[in-house]
């Protein structure tokens, strides 16, 4: 009896659907790498003898390297999001532009990571492969400075517009404040991701200068949020 309610909880089935898509898996294998990243940094500062280090380094690695073979073709995804997002002329042309621009900026990265497995997984090396990582990673930023103007300029919109039905007579206002509320929620925590995940390839291109406690923590953070909108997409 004990074991047929577990089997036929509705959490099981809801973690069912959650691991059957590509995105939840990735989601939280890239909590725990960089989580291990963190940690592994943790250590070494704190004087740990390599014993302990060395199973969270290869952690983050091997991970790393899963994630980078789960994501091969993806590409194709982004570059028809891209190509949806400018055929549609509803859309507000600001929105409109940074939606273009951020799905380029990672089909892009998404290419460029493909094109380097070999040399990623070690199966064959090349010596093109750090300038095609470079690359990749300067795709990838763009793609998330894209998402960050979206954002930023999507806050701006939806403050007007919550001004503006607030001091509106509609008896419906309140059900138009919550909907407003709800939008603005889902965007700052949409901005906050993107603002941890900047810091992972401008750090790799060397723009700015974080050590991996930071970086590991700001990767934690965003995977962890996208773990959580991940989770709410499949209940």
């Amino acid at each position: 009896m004990v074991a047929d309610a577990l089997v036929y909880h509705p959490t099981v089935s809801h973690y069912l659907k959650f691991v059957a898509t590509t995105v939840g898996r990735d989601k939280v294998l890239r909590t725990v790498q960089y989580f291990s990243r963190f940690l592994a940094w943790y250590l070494y500062r704190t004087n740990r003898p390599l014993s302990s280090i060395a199973p969270f380094d290869a952690a983050k690695k091997q991970l790393g390297t899963a994630r980078k073979l789960m994501r091969v073709g993806k590409f194709v995804e982004h570059f028809k999001a891209a190509a949806v997002a400018s055929d549609n002329a509803s859309l507000d042309p600001v929105i409109k532009a940074t939606s273009v621009g951020r799905q380029l900026g990672y089909a892009f990265y998404m290419l460029l990571d493909s094109a380097n497995i070999l040399d990623a997984t070690g199966i064959r090396k090349a010596a093109h492969a750090p300038a095609l990582l470079r690359t990749a990673n300067k795709a990838w930023l763009s793609g998330i400075s894209f998402s960050l103007a979206q954002s930023l300029y999507a806050l701006y919109g939806l403050r007007a517009r919550g001004a503006v039905v607030a001091a509106s007579a509609d008896p419906e206002k309140v059900v138009e404040l919550k909907k407003v509320a709800r939008e603005w929620d889902a965007v700052r925590v949409q901005l906050l991701s993107d603002l941890c995940d900047i810091t992972i390839p401008a750090t790799a291109l060397g723009w700015v200068q974080l050590d991996d406690g930071i970086v590991g923590l700001a990767g934690t953070t965003s995977s962890l949020l996208g773990v959580w909108a991940q989770w709410k997409k499949t209940a």
